[in-house]
Formats: C-alpha cells, structure tokens, sequence
C-alpha cells in the first residue's frame, strides 16, 4: 500500500485496543476509503455492507432498497431464519444476532461503506444505529465498527458532532487525505510508470492526489496521451466524472455544481455576497450549508486575503479535479480526441499551468515550511488579491507566509520548463510589492522575496532579489 502509514498505525492501536471501538473514516470520494480498510484487515470481517448510492437506486423506495440490500448483506456473513426487516431498529437488531452468535473472544470487525447513503429521508436510520451502538455494541469489548463516508459533511453533522443520542459516541475519527506529491510518485512507481517530477506535477494539477484517477493512467503513455485517454477520447473514463462525483455526495447536485463552477471561475475566489448575488440564491442558512458542505468535503476552503479585513471571508475551489473539468470542459465544445497533445503549448494550456500550480503549492505548504527550515513554526498563507478600494495599487501576490518568528515569505509562483531568468522588469516588480506589503504589516516583521518554480534560477543581475528559492524537488519531500 503506498502511503497511508500513519492511518495503517492508528488502525492497529485500534484494533488491539481492547475495548469498543467505533472508528469514522472520512475523506473526498474516490480518495481511497474503502481500498484502505478492506487491504489493511485483507477482507476480514464480520459483517460488511456498503449503501447503495441514492444515484442508482432510480426512483425506487429508498428505505425499502436500502433494507433489502442491507439483509442481503446480513445473509452473506451467516444470518439464517429471519425475515426482512422493515426498520431500521429490526435491521440492527438482525446485526445485533448475527454478531452475537460469533462472538468467540477474538476481534469482531464491523465495516459499513457510504454509510449517508444509508440515511434516507425519513428512514429513522440514525435511530436505529444509535440504538444499536448505545443499546449493545458500546458494551462488547470485542466489537469494532468502522464507518466509512464520502459525504463527509454527513458525517461530521450527523455522526461526528451529532448532538443526540450519539454525542460523543465515536471513539475515534480518521480523515484521510489526498496523496502528496511524493506518494503520487511513490505511486506512479509502483505501477511501473516512468514520469519526470515535471509531468508528475502536471499530473497532480489535473486529478489531484486522487489514487482512484491515478490508477486509470497507463505505464507505455505519456502524460499527454494519458490525458487524452482520461478526458478527450470517445467514452473517456472521467468525462462525465464531474457530474457523477456531486450526484454521490449531495442530495441537490446540480445547485453545488453551479457553487463550484463560479467559484472556479477566479483563482481568488468570491465572497459569499457575490455568491448569492451572481448565483440568483439566497444569502441564507441553506447557502451557508451548502458552503460548508464543501468546505467539509475538501472542495472549497475559506480564507481571508492578506490586507484585507477580518470580515472580508474568500472562499475559493481548491480541489484539482473540478478547477481542471471546469478550465477545459465546463461550457466548451467537444475538444479533439487529442486535445492535450495537440495544445500542450498553447496559451491557454500554459496561462492554466501557472494557476494550477499555484494551488498545488497552496496543497503542499507543509513542504514549502520545510523548505524555508520552519516546520514547526506557526504560520498563515493566503493569497494577495487586488483590492476594489485600491489599497494595493492593483498588484497582487501568489502567496504570502506570515509567520510567528517575524518573518513574511512574499511568494512568486512561476512553473517553467526551464530555469527562470530574473529581469529587470521582474526585479522592479518585487521591490514594488515588497515596499507595499512592508506599508501593511508590523514594523517588527521582515519581508523576504521568496521564489517557488520547477528547476531554479539563473544567476543574474538581478537574481538576488530572491532570499529564498524553493524548487520541484522540495515538494517531493
């Protein structure tokens, strides 16, 4: 298994406990939930169910295809003699006896996927599970439940942070991330697939740490033939990825797609007035759910902009897949089979490049901190983003790192193919900038110019402007 250490640590800890367990695993979809615990207990379980995805059920009675399949799976671990449920009380209570009739001392794990989906409107499905962990399952020393969930705003509200009979039942969370840069690699290596750090990071702007994407990219393509294959032949696999990715995890897909599309429509992002506004919704309690659910999910993150107020909240679309489907395939017209090949050069693809880096870098901050010898150090990164009142004379910055040892890190972000070659231009441009951010901060802070792009810079006249320069390979770290 690439990656996924710690998580394999925690869940052994867990495992050995000798208690109760009930463990929530979280996380984006398609980002290795499910692959995780079937490989890390090798099929071993109990019981094991996954819900059916609301998307596939197609008008049926929800509750009813839930139950059904749910005592589908009771019988394939060993129920025998009983009917079909028709609540979720019975369905658990059929668990409850399953369970209890193999109990034998040893470790009982209990694996329930897409556990949301399971919630169907009025199903009574939280009551039933609640009455299943408080009632029974808290009390065996020798049971472990692991729920899994895409919709992890489901699963923070519901689960998690649930204020009712399963308040502060969990005993355990874990969050599982996207791969880094290095896991990527370490990935991509273990399918015998050879690309250079530069196509690997371009790799990473378009699907993201995703092992679920980077599993379809094949070892005798190059990166632009994977592309091709993934996005622009006829029956790609991901073309239609972006629709079914929402229709999974929310129950009003189409109103969180428009959310994301405008959001991604400015590297910046938008306040949530402007939301509203351009959007025709309503700046209420359901628009600040929606936010939050996307927040939860890893799709949008909220931030405030370096010089601007504490009211002054962005939210911006930070997840790679969906900034490139909407760069490249939102609102355009079938592209060519090679689209990718054939426009590896253009302007667009290049303009898009710098963009998607920028987010990469905003991903991989803890590896820029290591870069800089602060790890440890407390630290806020934002963007600059010009400001309609004009106090940054319209300039703006790729990233600032304010940082608790009295140090502010002025990024430029640049990704070239080659080393950077600092002109004049540029050089006049940083002191510019530099002179503006030392107007807006403590008189106690030092700003330094700091540089991340892919192989370097070149020396110069004016290659000192730079304190700090962070490369590709720091990223990999």
């Amino acid at each position: 298994m690439i990656g996924r250490k710690k998580e394999q640590n925690e869940l052994a800890e867990l495992y050995e406990s000798g208690k109760a367990e009930l463990v929530a695993v979280y996380g984006r979809r398609r980002v290795g939930k499910t692959y995780l615990i079937n490989e890390f207990f090798g099929g071993e379980f109990a019981f094991k169910h996954t819900g059916l995805s609301p998307a596939e059920i197609n008008g049926r009675k929800t509750l009813k295809a839930q139950l059904d399949q749910f005592y589908i799976s009771l019988k394939d671990y060993g129920l025998r003699g009983e009917s079909k449920p028709e609540s979720w009380q019975e369905a658990f209570y059929l668990l409850k006896k399953l369970l209890a009739g193999k109990s034998n001392g040893e470790r009982l794990v209990v694996f329930i996927d897409e556990l949301p989906w399971l919630d169907t409107p009025k199903s009574g499905f939280i009551t039933g599970f609640e009455s299943f962990w408080n009632g029974w399952a808290s009390a065996q020393r020798d049971i472990m439940v692991i729920v899994c969930g895409s919709a992890t705003s489901w699963m923070k509200d519901k689960l998690i942070g649930n204020y009712g009979g399963l308040y502060g039942r969990v005993t355990y969370e874990l969050y599982l991330a996207p791969f880094t840069l290095r896991e990527t690699e370490q990935f991509f290596l273990e399918k015998g697939i050879e690309f250079s750090r530069y196509d690997i990071v371009e790799s990473y702007m378009i699907v993201g740490g995703i092992p679920y994407y980077l599993g379809y990219f094949k070892r005798h393509l190059s990166l632009a033939q994977n592309v091709d294959e993934l996005f622009f032949k006829p029956h790609a696999k991901l073309e239609d990825e972006f629709n079914r990715l929402f229709a999974s995890i929310f129950i009003n897909p189409d109103r969180i797609k428009k959310i994301v599309e405008f959001l991604g429509s400015r590297r910046f992002g938008y306040k949530r007035g402007d939301i509203a506004e351009k959007l025709g919704l309503a700046n209420n309690g359901k628009l600040s759910e929606d936010i939050d659910a996307l927040i939860s999910n890893g799709f949008v993150v909220r931030y405030i902009p370096f010089g601007y107020g504490g009211k002054e909240v962005h939210y911006k679309l930070v997840d790679s897949f969906c900034l490139f489907y909407i760069h490249f395939m939102k609102n355009t017209k079938k592209q060519s089979q090679n689209y990718w090949l054939d426009n590896m050069s253009s302007q667009a693809v290049v303009v898009w490049r710098g963009l998607a880096f920028e987010n990469v870098c905003f991903n991989h901050i803890e590896q820029i901190k290591n870069a800089l010898k602060i790890v440890g150090t407390d630290s806020v990164e934002s963007a600059w983003v010009p400001n309609t009142a004009g106090r940054t004379g319209g300039m703006q910055i790729d990233m600032l790192i304010d940082r608790a040892d009295n140090v502010v890190n002025l990024c430029e972000i640049k990704f070239y193919s080659n080393e950077i070659y600092v002109d004049k231009e540029m050089y006049l441009s940083m002191q510019e900038r530099k002179a503006e951010v030392e107007k807006m901060i403590s008189k106690k802070k030092a700003v330094r110019n700091t540089l991340i792009t892919t192989y370097g810079i070149k020396k110069g006249e004016y290659s000192n402007i730079f304190a700090n320069v962070i490369i590709l390979d720091d990223l990999f770290v």
